[in-house]
């Protein structure tokens, strides 16, 4: 066999030492990511008034408000918000050479008068175009958020707004950009400049976290922006976000070929599945895996089981009559399996995850994303923002421009660029590298992940395939830096017959700011009462206020054979091996 070519050179001792030293460093276990200090607190110097004038110079942006907000004048969960500034401008506003349009990155921030020495930059939701409250909550029914608790949050419309049309700001070049990174590149600095202007000095620690589109933002700001942030907080991140709206379009074709009503209103779409048959489903995935986890409790902890376990063209009843909620036909198991399996090309190669047997797939929230999005939202989001070239079937005709697409060149156009549009939807709105997070990594940063198992637009498959990727290709375990939560029983971001109400922050930045991983994270189920706000999806079987343990991924919650089952207390993480 020839000698490797590092072998065939001839160098003097002092290198070839040199060289040798540096296999055996390459041979090493990973070094130790450092420890970052905590934030300090600090008070905002002077009035939010004067505040204004003094960012007159921030690059490309214009001022158009600074106004103090009054304590109390916001709550969360009835717990009062505290004295704050509310900032609120335009940067980098551009004429679209396309449309004619002019874009900018609208955007507000808040600077509790009390701060907390950190700074949080909020991913907001769908298409964005609206400046939401800077106020992040996370998990169902928050008893908390970002402002209560001192931080001063950066809101955007990410550089569009949708009074001009919605998607059709897919129609400038620029604008899908910003929307998929370079808003956040644009503001980060900005957000940063204010925070030294109001408190005379910097954030001690930055943070950037949200659900959905604001989990996309949040994985692709720290894979584009790990220098700039220590701590990124995702849930449900649709980092695949063209590949998820074109698998949702896929899944409203099969579910319009079984259809008794007009597929192309939400609701004659849904005479493909109905709620009923949903909801006979879920009780059919609870009869073959409710109990794997040590308890029948109505939920599924351990999905991984539950697959090897429940067969859906099995285990479901093919109806022999009419359908009456009881059963679904051949034809309805055919058109829906496809779904669940992950969507696929005409030649059967899947583009996108597939979707977990869960108890949750009865959930109230689901029918919106199954049968309205993709006839009004994903038409739009791949029509106009994701496809080169964008289709103007998609804006003035939805549910003809999807139930009517071509999905094998769809997916090859999300992958395209041209003259006009010179990243494609894919390079753009995906985080680059994904599975190599080294450098959030290498400077002691931290991401938590959490997803609803039974989410039905963006798979929490796809969630644990970006885990395990970076836990092979980030330098070192993943767990020494990053955190996935399953949900069992919620849908997207929240809802569904789960206990969704969690404080994912807290954990996060204890880990950042004092090294302490997060184990379990209990969560707790909305019924009546809760102050957050009551699920309507929490069966009347449970007790209001369950408890269990969130789990770290890839371990799942087993009931301890003993002690009330409503109790997290009565849990424990294991490896998911049934015992």
């Amino acid at each position: 066999m020839p000698a490797h070519p590092l072998f065939r050179l001839r160098q003097p001792a002092i290198a070839l030492s040199a060289f040798a030293g540096a296999v055996m460093a390459l041979a090493a276990p990973p070094s130790q990511p450092p420890q970052l200090s905590p934030a300090t607190p600090a008070s905002l110097v002077g009035t939010c008034e004067e505040l204004g004038a003094k960012l007159g110079t921030l690059p490309q942006t214009t001022i158009t408000g600074a106004t103090t907000v009054a304590a109390g004048a916001l709550t969360v969960a009835g717990q009062p918000i505290g004295e704050h500034c509310r900032v609120l401008g335009r940067s980098y506003a551009h004429v679209s050479p396309v449309d004619g349009k002019t874009y900018a990155i609208s955007w507000e921030m808040r600077l509790p008068k009390a701060w907390n020495g950190r700074f949080f930059h909020q991913g907001n939701g769908g298409i964005d175009g609206s400046v939401s409250t800077a106020n992040t909550t996370f998990g169902g029914g928050a008893l908390t958020s970002t402002l209560l608790q001192g931080f001063a949050v950066l809101s955007s419309d990410a550089g569009h707004s949708n009074a001009q049309g919605g998607p059709a700001f897919g129609l400038d070049p620029q604008a899908r950009l910003d929307y998929g990174y370079q808003a956040v590149g644009k503001l980060t600095p900005i957000g940063k400049e204010i925070i030294a202007t109001a408190y005379t000095k910097g954030p001690d620690r930055s943070y950037f976290g949200g659900c959905s589109n604001g989990g996309r933002h949040t994985l692709i700001a720290a894979a584009r922006y790990a220098q700039d942030y220590d701590g990124f907080l995702a849930g449900a991140p649709g980092y695949n976000l063209p590949l998820a709206a074109l698998a949702n379009i896929f899944g409203a074709q099969r579910y319009a070929s079984v259809a008794t009503g007009n597929p192309s209103t939400p609701a004659g779409l849904e005479t493909g599945f109905t709620l009923a048959e949903r909801k006979m489903v879920a009780a059919k995935v609870l009869e073959r895996c409710d109990a794997l986890d040590g308890a029948a409790d109505g939920l599924v902890q351990d999905i991984r089981a539950c697959k090897q376990r429940f067969n859906f063209m099995r285990d479901v009843p093919t109806c022999s009559g009419a359908r009456n909620g009881s059963c679904l036909t051949h034809a309805q198991k055919v058109a829906i399996a496809p779904i669940f399996h992950g969507a696929t090309t005409s030649n059967g190669e899947r583009f996108y995850a597939e979707f977990p047997f869960d108890g949750g797939i009865g959930g109230g929230g689901i029918a919106f994303w199954e049968f309205t999005a993709p006839l009004a939202l994903d038409s739009g989001a791949v029509g106009a923002i994701f496809k080169v070239p964008p289709s103007a079937l998609a804006l003035s005709n939805g549910p003809a421009f999807s139930l009517g697409l071509d999905i094998d060149q769809a997916l090859a156009e999300l992958y395209a660029t041209d003259g006009t549009y010179t990243e494609a939807a894919m390079s753009s709105m995906t985080p680059p590298n994904v599975k190599n997070l080294s450098a959030v990594r290498g400077r002691g940063g931290k991401v938590l992940v959490y997803h609803g198992m039974s989410d039905p637009i963006f798979s929490v498959r796809d969630t644990e395939a970006w885990y395990d990727g970076i836990d092979r290709h980030s330098g070192g375990p993943a767990a020494g830096f990053a955190r996935l939560y399953r949900v069992p029983g919620m849908g997207h971001c929240s809802g569904g017959p789960a206990t969704d109400q969690a404080d994912f922050l807290t954990p996060l930045v204890d880990w950042v700011e004092h090294g302490q991983a997060p184990g379990s994270i209990v969560a707790t189920a909305r019924g009546a009462g809760n102050p957050g706000g009551a699920n309507a999806d929490v069966p009347p079987t449970w007790a209001p206020n369950r408890t269990r343990p969130l789990c770290p991924y890839p371990t799942v919650a087993r009931y301890s054979g003993q002690g009330d089952v409503e109790q997290a207390s009565s849990w424990a993480c294991d490896d998911g091996r049934p015992h």
